[in-house]
């Protein structure tokens, strides 16, 4: 009788995908991610003010937005990312506007003068009156005159750190102010020596100019800013600053934007953007400048001010913060509108417009250039916490004026703010830390690092504890774990792939595949919930703490094509966070040089053939030596071993001895390898010195014992080893038999002397035959 089979049926999926789904700073929610045509996606990153050196700032913005821009190529979406670069606003233009007058001051002074020098005091005056005494108390304003009692009370409270604390609450640059003031004063009284002195020239000139820098270009920007006028003075310091820019993103391994765009290249653009809004009926004209009109914008069908930060809108400081420090406001309607179009005052660059010469406001630049390239919708608009309000809510509501629409961006994602530890990066609290200045402490690699084992989107507390004691030890242990695994592979590789009879597939290499499996899943589950990046992290981590574990386990059954499999994936991984570059099939994370790069010659390729041919050597030097067990052949295991830990430790080459007599070629940075080697060598030297030491313990007490049995056992119990009269009479061994009061010893006195009797006689036996060797 047959027995008929069931038809076959494919296996049913047994999970759901994980979806990737997002935190919206739009919703305060985390939604799933779905772009609007397809896998393509549009994403704007609001980028540099580009006016002085990128910081510690910059570098947790762009690098997380890089990071989170790799992740979306994790997950096969096809980004066209776009960044702008601000080259001209208020900031910039002070800063340029200044330096050109500093400049062209400087090099028409050829001579130091008593003219200059009242000059430089009154500036100073000036400055201590509006700057200095920003931070100060009423009663301790700074009033004119060269030596007022009011500014040594100054710098005598200065001392103070309470009082010094207080000036800072009211003015948080108000340490620059007076640093910059007491230079300025301190350079004055140089220069008057100098003159008195006869020391007039270029260099004394320039030398007082230099000194007093902060505070003459604040009184030549006074007096001369009307005369500078031309554009290009602006975008020249704005072009210097962007080039250092990108200059920083490439040391940090942020990839460069698919387009940029800068705020210059896009005034016609702008200014037709803005000609629409007031057409729209959102913006109005005042004495030659254009603003937004909030309140008739809020009050709108289909519109609402503020989607982002609503609880911000009356926030005074923010919402001046955003206009700028050169705004007129003049014809506002109200405190929260802003500026679209700015009229130029004298000494600022200017565009022609309807409304007359003038600029762009901070606020539009962006939504005109996203717009430009996007049109009326973008899937993502990225940016630092910190622009949420006014910035980006600004660019919402003018966006949706323009375009009529409602939803002009569909997410909006904002890295979290930077603290340096513990606090707010500030100049005024010295904790300000440039791109150059931290690269001279840490690497690139070691930075990001830093940021992913961090939220993307939560603050950030950058300490040195963080970057030398988590990161440093994340990185040494990945960096060991890649040098193992090489090694393995490298030595299979000159062992061939003859079969030993052994699979080498049992139930140690089953769990550590099961394991691989259920880690590539928690990885791609950990990315899918909003970038988790800690979470990606700690995945990684426990790969490698359990294939470390294998291989330790494992001896001679070790499967290192499995090994070399893990380790592949974990490498794929880390060079897809931006941790290193290389070929798919390349082992590690990425060999990188000083600039960020790769390295263009692979150590591996080079080195290790003759490294191979080095080592059988010296395995058969060594096993020669051990079989024959000729003392003689102790100086051939001798120089093995300064082959292992004097020559090539400067190569980078360690050699880990293992128990079937061959050595584990790893190539290892020369530095760690020194560092060991002296660690090592320190470690024994203590050793050393703790066994010398206790040694040498030994030998006292030794000498201590022998010196006790120089007393012979007859006279231990007379005068003067004991006290005078303790005892009145004695045995012919020299034992008590009485007292002092001529009463016999009790039996239990006479037995404790008898044995401390007997012991003495033993010790003063030693005594006598070291004394006869000593001899």
């Amino acid at each position: 009788m047959s027995v008929q089979q069931p038809p076959w049926s494919p296996p049913t999926k047994q999970t759901e995908e994980p979806v990737l789904r997002v935190y919206n700073s739009l919703t305060k929610t985390k939604n799933e991610f779905i772009p609007r045509n397809g896998r393509h996606v549009k994403w704007y990153n609001c980028g540099p003010t580009v006016y002085d050196a990128s910081h510690m700032g910059h570098a947790r913005n762009y690098v997380t937005q890089d990071i989170l821009r790799r992740i979306t190529d994790y997950f096969n979406y096809d980004v066209h990312f776009v960044m702008n670069v601000t080259d001209i606003d208020d900031k910039i233009i002070e800063r340029a506007r200044q330096n050109h007058l500093l400049e062209t001051f400087r090099t028409q002074t050829q001579a130091l003068t008593t003219a200059l020098l009242t000059k430089l005091r009154d500036a100073w005056k000036a400055y201590v009156r509006t700057r200095v005494s920003k931070g100060l108390p009423e009663n301790e304003k700074v009033p004119e005159g060269d030596e007022d009692p009011s500014w040594l009370r100054i710098s005598e409270l200065y001392r103070k750190p309470e009082w010094k604390q207080e000036c800072l609450r009211r003015d948080e640059k108000f340490d620059l102010h007076y640093s910059s003031a007491r230079k300025t004063l301190d350079a004055i009284a140089v220069a008057q020596s100098q003159l008195e002195s006869g020391n007039t020239g270029p260099d004394a000139a320039h030398q007082l100019i230099d000194s007093s820098k902060d505070v003459l270009s604040l009184s030549l920007d006074i007096e001369y800013k009307s005369t500078v006028t031309d554009p290009a003075i602006s975008r020249k310091l704005a072009a210097y600053w962007e080039g250092k820019f990108f200059e920083d993103m490439v040391r940090l391994r942020v990839r460069n934007p698919d387009t940029v765009t800068r705020v210059t290249e896009y005034v016609p653009e702008i200014v037709d953007f803005v000609g629409r809004i007031i057409a729209n009926g959102f913006a109005y004209e005042a004495e030659g400048s254009v603003y937004f009109n909030t309140l008739g914008f809020d009050n709108s069908e289909g519109h609402n001010y503020a989607k982002l930060e609503p609880w911000n809108t009356g926030n005074r400081d923010l919402l001046e913060g955003g206009e700028g420090s050169l705004s007129s406001k003049t014809g506002r309607r109200s405190t929260a509108d802003f500026a679209l179009w700015k009229a130029s005052k004298p000494g600022e660059p200017s565009w022609p417009s309807p409304w007359g010469p003038g600029r762009p406001g901070w606020h539009i630049e962006c939504s005109v250039m996203a717009s430009a390239i996007f049109g009326d919708n973008m899937d993502i608009h990225s940016g630092g916490i910190d622009l949420a309000f006014p910035h980006h809510d600004n660019e919402l509501a003018q966006s949706e004026a323009y375009h009529k629409c409602n939803s002009w961006v569909n997410y909006f994602l904002h890295t979290g703010h930077l603290h340096i530890e513990g606090l707010k990066m500030s100049k005024s609290l010295k904790n300000f830390i440039t791109i150059d200045e931290i690269l001279e402490k840490f690497t690139a690699r070691q930075l990001r690092l830093a940021f992913l084992t961090q939220l993307w989107n939560a603050k950030v507390d950058f300490s040195e504890s963080l970057m030398t004691g988590e990161v440093r030890n994340l990185e040494i242990t990945i960096n060991n774990f890649f040098t193992t695994v090489k090694a393995l592979v490298n030595q299979a590789s000159g062992e061939g792939m003859v079969s030993d009879g052994h699979h080498h597939f049992e139930q140690p290499e089953q769990e550590l595949l099961s394991g691989l499996y259920q880690s590539q899943s928690s990885f791609r589950e950990a990315l899918c919930d909003s970038f988790n990046t800690p979470v990606a992290v700690d995945v990684l981590r426990d790969v490698i703490s359990r294939t470390n574990v294998y291989i330790n386990s494992r001896g001679k059954a070790l499967n290192v094509k499995l090994v070399e499999n893990v380790a592949q994936w974990v490498g794929k991984q880390l060079r897809m966070f931006g941790l290193g570059e290389g070929e798919k099939s390349e082992l590690g994370w990425g060999q990188l040089d000083e600039t960020g790069a790769n390295a263009n010659v692979s150590r591996e390729e080079v080195l290790m053939p003759y490294l191979r041919s080095l080592s059988s050597f010296r395995d058969g030097v060594r096993r020669l030596a051990m079989a024959k067990g000729d003392t003689a052949l102790k100086d051939i295991l001798a120089l093995c071993d300064k082959l292992r830990d004097s020559d090539l430790v400067p190569l980078g080459v360690a050699l880990d001895d293992q128990e079937d007599g061959k050595a584990l070629v790893k190539l290892v940075s020369p530095a760690e390898l020194i560092k060991a080697r002296e660690e090592k060598r320190a470690l024994a030297e203590a050793k050393a010195a703790k066994k010398a030491a206790s040694v040498e313990a030994e030998r006292q007490k030794r000498l201590a014992k022998i010196e006790k049995g120089r007393i012979s056992p007859l006279e231990m119990f007379k005068p003067p080893n004991v006290p005078e009269g303790r005892y009145r009479s004695w045995n012919e061994e020299g034992l008590p038999l009485t007292d002092n009061e001529g009463n016999e010893l009790t039996k239990n006195q006479a037995k404790k002397l008898q044995k401390d009797h007997i012991n003495q006689a033993k010790l003063h036996e030693e005594f006598l035959a070291w004394q006869k060797n000593s001899q």
